[in-house]
């Protein structure tokens, strides 16, 4: 048996996510059984958990779309029971249970090794959100962006993905402008290598096709008018990574900075990404990020505080990354 957030939907008590115990049996199909350390509290999951978002495919479902721990048993030739592993995405909390549980049943080539020099807690300290942050980082190099070219823009700077844009761009050697809507937070923002603070209301209402050039890079993990504002003040050449919907899935804008200024709009997908890819990228987050700021960007919960946390998420009251001890 094994403790988990479930989340179930029927005609007679509607959409509900709950902490329960589960027997293995339970687990669905895949050559490997990991039991997990620690998973994490992604927007993803935290619409999945609330249901305010269409991301849970078939029901009853476990969420949870990251996870790290060890390998029980496995029918896969690439691991054995006893290896450290890490999973981030393949429609993991969306159709197939995923990692808000002790156990977790899954298909091992979505896996890959826990990348050398980091724990488990760190692994999902940065999770989904540090991973896309450093694929963005990676679009924006192969782009031709550079630190001696002009200011990045990061916007939702405050979430996960912002807080590690923000640190890994700094320590890179950009000059970041973080765009948020908590001002309170500025001292956060500076101490992960933000040089300015911009109030993100500046960016989130209807703008013109093209705004005065600033940005030479920009990664955007909200979407609508922020991304379109945010195109329409790219430097000629300069190279814009979409990674959120935070604000919304339109996207109200023209063509007109992308033919008129040459600006290149690159589009992140970390779920399905191929696994070379994965490996490269935490690789990368491995020698460029520094793991001292870990504690400042991540919260830690237990299992049973997931459900409650997911509303607070949402809610824009949640900082940087939420780590959860499934096992506390």
């Amino acid at each position: 048996m094994f403790k988990a957030i479930l989340i179930e939907k029927d005609d007679a008590a509607g959409y509900r996510a709950r902490s329960t115990t589960l027997d293995e049996a339970q687990l669905p199909e895949g050559d490997v059984t990991v039991r997990v350390d620690c998973s994490t509290l992604n927007y993803k999951d935290a619409l999945a958990i609330t249901g305010k978002g269409p991301v849970v495919r078939k029901f009853p479902m476990v969420p949870g779309i990251d996870l790290a721990g060890t390998v029980e048993a496995s029918a896969s030739p690439d691991f054995k029971a006893g290896d450290a592993v890490l999973l981030n995405g393949w429609g993991v909390g969306e159709n197939h249970w995923g990692g808000l549980a002790q156990k977790a049943r899954l298909d091992g080539r979505w896996l890959i090794p826990l990348p050398r020099g980091f724990t488990p807690r760190q692994a999902m300290a940065i999770g989904t959100a540090g991973y896309t942050a450093m694929l963005a980082v990676l679009a924006l190099e192969r782009h031709g962006v550079t630190p001696e070219q002009g200011e990045i823009l990061v916007t939702g700077a405050n979430g996960g993905v912002g807080s590690f844009a923000i640190a890994l761009l700094a320590r890179l050697g950009y000059r970041v402008v973080a765009s948020t809507g908590r001002p309170e937070q500025t001292d956060y923002l500076k101490k992960l290598g933000a040089a300015e603070i911009i109030d993100r209301a500046t960016l989130s209402e209807p703008g013109r096709p093209l705004a005065r050039e600033r940005w030479a890079g920009v990664i955007d993990s909200l979407g609508s008018h922020t991304l379109a504002n945010a195109c329409a003040a790219t430097r000629y050449g300069g190279t814009v990574a979409a990674c959120g919907l935070a604000q919304g899935m339109d996207f109200p804008a023209t063509v007109a900075p992308f033919i008129l200024r040459g600006v290149t709009l690159a589009g992140i997908d970390s779920v399905m990404r191929p696994r070379a890819e994965r490996i490269a990228a935490w690789e990368r987050l491995a020698r460029d990020l520094d793991l001292a700021l870990l504690d400042d960007i991540t919260a830690e919960i237990g299992l049973d505080e997931a459900i409650p946390m997911a509303g607070e998420l949402l809610a824009g009251k949640v900082r940087g990354r939420v780590v959860v001890d499934v096992n506390r």
